[in-house]
């Protein structure tokens, strides 16, 4: 556990030795305030809550979270301190939960700096704070299902350009995987359980659910399972090349 903290503690720093971060943030909250009250029609709605902000947040993260993942392991095979890193006494999977869990938490910080919106719609009017909360919980769920893809294509890849686009392409084959257009597709000629499955793999829809302020405990799962497998994925990847 110390040897986990340790990795995530020095990732963490990493993101602030630089003014990257600070730029990085200052874009997201003023990107997620353009959404919210221009494309959203925030003011237009005359409906004290936060969906206008929330219903925009995957096609965000579609951008903002492979930024932030793809230097995760990219960076180190560049640079050429990952055979550093794996010589230290902590084990791979120690390090690719710290790298992801730094990479989380920062993503939860430029998140939590949005509360000046909550503010906004208490005082405009009385919203189901609630719904909001669960709302927050999935849109960080949903922030660390990205970022593990990330982790993975990070790992895939010693350029960061090129893990960038592989996540970029994978999350928004999953984001779209539930929409009517490409489930007609598979309906042609896959039994209706195929389907079903294809549109339960949808970031959207299960981000959708949690927005309303339903809490179902199936939707939870389904993001902590996207992390846990793509960071398996990610640990055995870099067991292969560690092995070569």
């Amino acid at each position: 556990m110390s040897a986990l903290l340790s990795i995530c503690k020095r990732e963490w720093s990493a993101y602030f030795s630089t003014p990257v971060a600070y730029v990085f943030v200052v874009i997201f909250l003023m990107m997620a305030a353009a959404f919210t009250f221009y494309l959203g029609n925030f003011y237009d709605r005359g409906q004290a809550d936060l969906l206008p902000f929330f219903n925009f947040h995957p096609w965000l993260y579609l951008f903002f979270m492979p930024a932030i993942a793809m230097g995760l392991w990219s960076q180190e095979r560049q640079l050429g301190t990952i055979e550093l890193l794996l010589t230290l006494p902590l084990t791979l999977t120690q390090a690719v939960l710290g790298k992801f869990l730094a990479a989380w938490l920062f993503a939860g910080l430029a998140l939590l700096l949005t509360f000046p919106l909550w503010l906004t719609v208490n005082y405009l009017g009385n919203p189901d704070n609630g719904v909001i909360l669960a709302s927050y919980l999935g849109s960080w769920l949903m922030a660390g299902a990205f970022l593990a893809v990330g982790s993975c294509m990070s790992a895939l890849s010693r350029n960061q350009i090129v893990a960038f686009i592989l996540t970029v392409l994978v999350c928004f084959i999953l984001m779209l995987s539930g929409f009517p257009m490409v489930l007609d597709v598979f309906r042609g000629w896959s039994s209706e359980a195929v389907t079903d499955f294809i549109a339960g793999l949808s970031f959207i829809s299960h981000f959708q659910a949690l927005a309303r302020g339903v809490v179902d405990i199936r939707d939870v799962l389904y993001f902590v399972l996207v992390i846990v497998v793509w960071l398996t994925a990610c640990i055995q990847i870099l067991t292969v090349k560690k092995a070569r």
